[in-house]
């Protein structure tokens, strides 16, 4: 058995500490082997199963670096809380997949740049700027979102999420997704769909029974409620929780919710420190590597049961009624507002129902024509014709 110095020894499961590999013989300590080259399959032909070098990653929205058999992937939109994009999901799948086939990495690690954010879900600006105007878009985007959390499931290699900041919506379905998470002490998940007019089957319906419970899961999902990092730990929901909170020199084990805040603005000498995070998720990862690729590789096949058994009896039809539902009004409503920073108009769509009305269409139905030009399906709320600008009161009720 090859053993390396000393300082890469580390304690498994049982406590008994073994060794995991050295670096390779010509190879500065710490450093890692090259990805082997697309060599000639045959004539004309290269390796499509080569994995790329970093330097080779031509990504926008991600940073991607492999070192001492771990591959970093780190969502970098920091401006907007480290939203994914629709190209960042295409990239991600990428990165994930690059991974998988590169046999000198054995653990992949999931994290967003900063402190502020893990990841807060796909960038509700996008949202409605483009896929409230073209909801049949939103089809097409599902596609990309699916197939990067199906990466992450089926990457053959454990998964690691570094939260390093809020986990909410989509960010939290990420992290769902990965095999195991430490989360640091200042962070607190959480999902949005329905305050924003969205549902979210992207893995949080179909993992959080799984992980804490149906109760729990409801008053994430139904309540939106935050989750701290302590708590989630006690629930199941990350797997460890590394303090992040200082104050001068001083690490603060559970802070409370003031030291949190005076932490992220760096007041009266508190601050973040993600150091402790960091040696928490090389602790992971050097375990992880201590243990046989192929017998980690089917654990995690065999564990994954009933979280595929949830996510394919589901996601096909979560994907086409998110791409309907889009055209709804509340969508519409909740995103819009995000955007523009106000509370949505719930108690008005509340108020259209009771009024028979509706949130099918966001003007009401089209169900009017106007005795003027003779234009046919006008919203039921519009107080003019919208093609020839004759008054309400010149268009004819409701078609039956």
């Amino acid at each position: 058995m090859r053993t390396g110095p000393e300082d890469r020894k580390t304690p498994d499961r049982y406590g008994i500490t073994r060794f995991i590999h050295g670096p390779s013989p010509g190879l500065e300590d710490g450093a890692m082997p090259k990805a082997r080259p697309k060599r000639a399959v045959s004539k004309g032909e290269t390796d499509v199963l080569a994995p790329m070098a970093s330097e080779e990653a031509d990504f926008h929205d991600l940073q991607y670096a492999k070192r001492d058999g771990v591959a970093r992937i780190t969502l970098n939109r920091p401006e907007v809380y480290n939203a994914y994009a629709t190209g960042t999901l295409r990239e991600l799948s990428r990165a994930v997949e690059d991974a998988s086939v590169d046999d000198s990495v054995g653990v992949i690690v999931l994290t967003g740049t900063g402190s502020a954010a893990f990841c807060t879900g796909g960038d509700v600006r996008e949202y409605a700027e483009r896929y409230t105007q073209r909801p049949r878009d939103y089809w097409k985007y599902m596609g990309l979102f699916q197939g990067a959390v199906e990466a992450l499931l089926r990457c053959g290699k454990p998964t690691i999420a570094r939260l390093n900041g809020i986990t909410v919506g989509g960010g939290n379905e990420l992290h769902l997704a990965c095999d195991l998470s430490v989360a640091a002490s200042h962070v607190y998940l959480g999902q949005v769909g329905v305050g924003v007019g969205s549902v979210a089957c992207g893995g949080a319906t179909q993992w959080l029974p799984l992980a804490v419970g149906d109760r729990r899961a409801r008053t994430m999902l139904l309540l939106n409620e935050r989750i701290p990092a302590r708590k989630a730990l006690e629930w199941g929901l990350v797997s460890h929780v590394a303090p992040s909170v200082r104050r001068g020199t001083q690490l603060i084990e559970e802070p409370n919710p003031e030291q949190v805040r005076l932490a992220q603005e760096g007041s009266r000498d508190y601050r973040i420190d993600l150091t402790p995070l960091d040696a928490a998720v090389d602790e992971l990862s050097r375990r992880l590597l201590g243990m046989f690729p192929e017998c980690l590789r089917y654990t995690k096949q065999q564990v994954n049961f009933w979280k595929e058994l949830g996510w394919h009896s589901t996601i096909g039809h979560g994907r086409e009624w998110l791409a309907l539902h889009f055209a709804n009004r509340e969508p519409h409503e909740g995103m819009t507002a995000f955007v523009e920073k106000r509370a949505p108009d719930v108690a008005g769509l509340r108020r259209r129902l009771a009024e028979g009305k509706g949130g099918e269409f966001l003007y009401g139905r089209p169900s009017r024509r106007c005795a003027q030009c003779g234009a046919k399906g006008l919203p039921e709320d519009f107080a003019f014709c919208g093609r020839c600008g004759s008054p309400v009161d010149s268009l004819r009720a409701p078609e039956e």
